[in-house]
């Protein structure tokens, strides 16, 4: 062999090992990006930041200002982003050109089919969210959800919302805010569910009557379907039903309210319409809107208990916006009592 041959036999091996190198550096990323923060994951992501920044603001002003850190929990690892301060134990992998921001990672700690805002991470309020097969939500619903979830992020990002939920005594001792979830209300009294079935069906009517007399005399029977709720209620309760009204039905209604209003505005990415689950805002508001209707027909407190104060508040905020609209300049600054606001006062 020559030196020539030589030297061109020791290219040609350098070349194979610099294309088994690069085969390898591949498959590895193919491999980690499939198992773990997967293209598709990330472009759901980019649509519901994008959905709530861009088109927030039309219905809560304001909104594109709440803080937006995002934990997504997959089956091996969780992924972090848009968070300010990341904690200690997260292993920053680089910036991402889909996401518009670092992403940082750790292993799993919380369970993948999790949908909840909490101070997961440095005290901050993070959305914790599994992957869409774990969570049950197809592309739309689990983008929406995210939307909902940072409703939360911006209810809490209000300077006085954590002492103006103290002041409601409900705690009870309780530290770590599962008093939320877990208070003790008497969904199980007859009573009282005799009662809520009554509100929630006058709640149907109103929202589903004609404008004009129609509208304001179902209205009328709602208002005082709901002060007889409130009278088989002890205070604490009441106040406890308030707040849920308040907070987790308002974020259901937020879902409802911003897809009526990007309907007509809002064009996905093509590679999002591209996904097989994809469904337009159009089909997903009709979607959403008749099934609150559904099952505010079909829900009893005794079987779904806290779920229906979400349906209820969804309810109550859609018809406010046609008893008294421009209502959401009240809802920061007088807390929690929704009644308040159809009478503006």
């Amino acid at each position: 062999m020559t030196y020539r041959q030589d030297q061109m036999a020791s290219i040609q091996k350098i070349l194979i090992i610099v294309f088994i190198l690069f085969v390898y550096c591949n498959i590895s990323f193919s491999e980690s990006d499939s198992t773990g923060l997967r293209h598709e994951d990330k472009l759901r992501i980019r649509e519901a930041v994008r959905i709530a920044n861009d088109y927030g603001n039309l219905v809560w002003k304001n909104f594109d200002s709440a803080p937006f850190a995002i934990l997504l929990v997959t089956k091996a690892n969780e992924y972090l982003m848009n968070h300010p301060d990341p904690s200690g134990e997260f292993i920053p992998i680089g910036y991402d050109t889909i996401i518009g921001g670092e992403i940082f990672t750790r292993p799993v700690q919380f369970s993948n089919n999790m949908l909840a805002t909490f101070p997961a991470v440095n005290g901050i309020p993070t959305i914790v969210v599994g992957q869409p097969e774990y969570t049950s939500r197809p592309t739309m619903d689990w983008i929406i959800t995210i939307v909902h979830e940072h409703f939360h992020q911006f209810q809490y990002s209000q300077p006085d919302y954590y002492e103006a939920v103290n002041a409601l005594d409900l705690a009870g001792g309780d530290q770590s805010g599962m008093w939320m979830l877990n208070y003790d209300f008497p969904y199980d009294n007859v009573t009282v569910s005799g009662q809520y079935d009554k509100l929630i069906h006058a709640a149907i009517k109103t929202y589903l009557s004609e404008q004009g007399r129609e509208f304001e005399n179902s209205l009328k029977e709602y208002l005082a379907e709901r002060e007889k709720f409130k009278l088989t209620l002890n205070e604490k309760d009441y106040r406890y039903f308030s707040f849920q009204v308040w907070q987790e039905g308002i974020a259901r209604y937020t879902e409802i309210k911003i897809a009526d209003k990007i309907k007509d505005l809002y064009k996905p990415s093509k590679e999002l319409s591209e996904l097989d689950d994809y469904i337009t805002i159009e089909s997903f508001f009709d979607k959403n809107l008749n099934k609150l209707i559904r099952i505010a027909d079909t829900q009893t407190l005794p079987e779904d208990r806290r779920a229906c104060f979400y349906t209820l508040g969804a309810l109550e905020g859609l018809i406010l916006d046609r008893a008294n609209p421009g209502w959401q300049e009240m809802y920061l600054n007088e807390k929690f009592y929704l009644e308040n606001y159809f009478s503006g006062n």
